[in-house]
């Protein structure tokens, strides 16, 4: 009955205000507080390393770790987009369900959209950055006497760069406004994602913004506003000395 649905399921939730927590001894209830902290007993994906390509080619990555260092040049606050592990992330989530658009719809019929209803085409993300690395690959040959964009001086990286957000220098077969706003958006995440995804190395985006990353409790400090945080950074992998030997 729909009464009876209701009320299971109000009883439910209400029920959850007292936590299960499993032991080796059994099952033990814990209500009014929160769950106590237990050293190597948290779940985390696997780290995302550097290593051998997973999506891209050698030359793409080349390429792609010469528009994210253009994106986020290395200055006295943090290092480049290459050296912060921007390519290694981007790769990674190009060679997973992102890059096959995973959970998206993706059948016909595809009509021009409005700006907030995202990419309307038949591409997938990983199929956007292959064509476009490749139209601006030839682009940059035909406009530049055989150059690739890797060989350009950094003003004509920029330049190529600026035309392609702004939509006025085209590119064969790809909307070039589109794919330059998914290459930047895809470089700012891989500058302040959690390391364990492969960017944000040594957690210098958190450090550059003074963001204090997965920490168990900041209930002491949601009340102390314009004060720095005085701790380190910390990803959900935690610390190695956290984990079970």
């Amino acid at each position: 009955m729909p009464g009876d649905l209701y009320f299971s399921r109000r009883g439910f939730l209400l029920s959850s205000a007292a936590m299960l927590m499993w032991t080796e001894a059994g099952a033990e209830v814990i209500s009014g507080a929160l769950p106590p902290w237990v050293a190597g007993r948290s779940s985390v994906p696997t780290p995302v390393l550097p290593g051998p390509w997973r999506f891209f080619t050698a030359a793409e990555a080349t390429m792609v770790g010469a528009i994210v260092d253009r994106l986020i040049p290395a200055d006295d606050l943090s290092p480049g987009g290459k050296d912060a592990g921007c390519v290694v992330f981007i790769d990674a989530q190009l060679a997973g369900p992102f890059g096959k658009a995973g959970g998206q719809y993706v059948k016909a019929p595809f009509l021009p959209g409005l700006p907030q209803q995202g990419y309307q085409g038949e591409d997938t993300p990983a199929g956007r950055y292959r064509k476009g690395l490749r139209a601006l690959d030839e682009l940059v040959a035909t406009r530049f006497s055989g150059k690739s964009f890797v060989t350009l001086d950094p003003k004509d990286q920029d330049a190529l760069l600026k035309g392609l957000e702004a939509g006025t220098i085209p590119l064969q077969g790809v909307d070039a406004k589109r794919f330059f706003a998914l290459v930047l958006q895809n470089t700012m995440e891989g500058f302040f994602a959690d390391p364990i995804y492969g960017g944000n190395k040594n957690m210098v985006g958190w450090k550059m913004i003074g963001f204090p990353g997965a920490r168990y409790d900041y209930r002491d400090w949601i009340d102390r506003h314009n004060e720095a945080y005085p701790l380190p950074p910390l990803s959900i992998m935690g610390r190695s000395a956290w984990n079970v030997q």
